[in-house]
């Protein structure tokens, strides 16, 4: 019988290709499928190498196997790695910046946050002027209310203003508010908590003893055991809320002038 070339060894073929019986005593060497070579050696294809294996240019191309390969669609791109489309930062929440910034996409998985003009902040917080900051914080919107059913519009002016604002809590609760009101005196009160042509941090007033409200009259500052104090009263309990325009603090009492 003929001799089956094929028969020891896989016929000298690589271990990766198949031995075929051609003429007697003789026998082709051939790669198996994902693999290629003369059939003596036979090297695993990897499909990634040409044409970034099918994947879309901004994939990944990893190799599974012998011509097999998976793509993935590189960080800030989604899709199926055949085709990735770009994920814009901005077009989600605004990017994460405040509802008052500017989102920009400025490169992968980077954006910037710019505060819009007449706001001030670092684009994550951005504050406007402090008579629109009242009625953007539950503890000042009660003050915010009474000014604008007075039409005090004082300071929404370019200022710059320090507000000593009453607690919302206060302000519903003193039943003072009423009498001030019937009388037509609450004007006069709410300007009491006004200073104008200043804008003092908590660490300003701490080396101050006395301002002018717009009322005209004077508010007595004392500091003492950690706490600012006015008019030997009322405490500062909320501190420097920063606005274009000026800055508000928020006290446990009405100021009476």
């Amino acid at each position: 019988s003929a001799i089956d070339a094929c028969e020891s060894s896989n016929g000298g073929c690589s271990s990766k290709a198949e031995c075929r019986r051609t003429t007697p005593g003789n026998r082709a060497c051939v790669c198996s499928a994902g693999y290629t070579g003369d059939g003596i050696v036979c090297i695993e294809i990897n499909p990634c190498l040409v044409n970034n294996g099918g994947c879309d240019r901004n994939a990944e191309c990893t190799q599974t196997g012998p011509n097999q390969a998976v793509c993935n669609c590189l960080k800030g791109y989604s899709g199926d790695g055949k085709t990735c489309t770009y994920i814009s930062l901005c077009s989600q929440n605004n990017g994460g910046c405040s509802e008052f910034a500017i989102c920009n996409d400025t490169e992968l998985t980077e954006r910037t946050c710019t505060c819009k003009p007449n706001y001030i902040g670092d684009g994550f917080k951005c504050q406007g002027n402090i008579f629109q900051e009242l009625l953007r914080n539950s503890n000042t919107s009660r003050f915010y209310f009474h000014l604008e059913a007075l039409s005090i519009r004082d300071i929404s002016g370019p200022g710059p203003f320090t507000l000593f604002v009453p607690h919302t809590d206060v302000l519903n609760s003193d039943p003072r508010v009423k009498d001030w009101t019937a009388k037509g005196v609450m004007a006069q009160v709410l300007r009491y908590h006004v200073v104008g042509c200043a804008n003092l941090l908590y660490k300003d007033l701490t080396a101050i003893t006395n301002i002018t409200s717009l009322h005209g009259d004077l508010i007595h500052i004392s500091y003492s055991q950690n706490s600012l104090v006015l008019n030997n009263k009322a405490e500062i309990v909320l501190s420097d809320a920063v606005g274009t325009n000026g800055v508000i603090h928020v006290i446990n009492q009405i100021l009476v002038p």
